[in-house]
């Protein structure tokens, strides 16, 4: 099947990993339940554009954002171009089409004294999950990787000797990310109560019962430190990553070195921070200028 064939590629030759491989999969099927109920047939390989249309006009009466039927879209014009790869097909039916229109969410991170509460509101705390969550904010915070890197990070990947972590990044990319001394002392300390609970889990971060960390476990972590010490609509593991990058770029820290930090694999993706970072910049410009007024 052109769908398993497909899947396969993107899990074995893009390196995709299995979160991402499982929603094109979603994505794929959906689209092809829908060709059978409209138009009788769940072979999704030779369909034309006006058929597309009609999948896009049904996810938006849906109530669908546009960002999720981009998303959409964006996996089946992947399947199209793999066929054309594979010489399956000459022309996608997708060539033609432009993504929908999305507006920009700005996101707003968590300032230093929100952070700095969060940290200090559990310094007296000694059990186990105490000092285990504290941890991840202050790894969240100081190395900025993505909630998949951290539940991933294997014991053996902390280097105490060269001050650095190794972080799997998205396409298995290897990065390593300097460890500041405020992190390697709470890092250690976790280590030490961690080798009380009997588990063969190899990666850094387990539950109480000696397994590994999940997703909605780290999220709601977050969540509930920055619940108390933050208004702000949004508190995520994704929001630590950006109050990290956006810190970094008001101090002054390079671009380049942020996206290199960041695992980004391009700058364009870096720039969302520089948004966010427009108040310090106007601030050191007024500053700096000779024409500006630095009353």
């Amino acid at each position: 099947m052109p769908i398993k064939s497909f899947l396969n590629y993107l899990a074995l030759e893009k390196k995709y990993s299995q979160h991402t491989v499982i929603a094109y999969q979603n994505d794929l099927n959906t689209f092809q339940e829908f060709c059978k109920n409209e138009f009788g047939t769940d072979n999704i390989v030779y369909v034309n554009y006006a058929q597309i249309r009609n999948w896009i006009i049904s996810l938006v009466n849906s109530n669908i954002s546009n960002r999720s039927i981009n998303r959409k879209l964006s996996a089946l014009k992947s399947y199209y171009k793999f066929l054309q790869k594979t010489k399956q097909i000459e022309i996608s039916p997708m060539v033609k089409h432009q993504a929908l229109k999305v507006s920009k969410k700005i996101q707003i991170p968590f300032s230093e004294n929100e952070i700095k509460n969060v940290l200090n509101s559990s310094e007296n705390n000694t059990d186990f999950e105490s000092i285990r969550n504290k941890l991840i904010v202050e790894l969240f915070y100081s190395t900025g990787i993505r909630r998949a890197e951290l539940i991933n990070i294997k014991i053996a990947d902390v280097n105490f000797v060269n001050e650095t972590v190794k972080v799997l990044g998205k396409r298995n990319k290897e990065r390593y990310i300097p460890l500041i001394k405020t992190v390697q002392i709470p890092l250690k300390k976790y280590l030490d109560i961690r080798a009380q609970i009997v588990s063969d889990e190899p990666r850094l971060f387990i539950t109480k019962k000696g397994k590994k960390l999940y997703d909605t476990l780290v999220y709601r972590i977050i969540n509930n430190y920055f619940s108390c010490v933050s208004s702000k609509v949004k508190k995520s593991p994704h929001i630590l990553r950006h109050s990290f990058a956006t810190h970094l770029l008001n101090e002054g820290a390079d671009l380049n070195s942020v996206k290199e930090l960041l695992g980004h694999s391009s700058l364009a993706s870096t720039q969302v921070y520089t948004h966010s970072s427009l108040g310090k910049l106007k601030e050191i410009y007024n500053q700096a200028h000779p024409r500006s007024n630095k009353n």
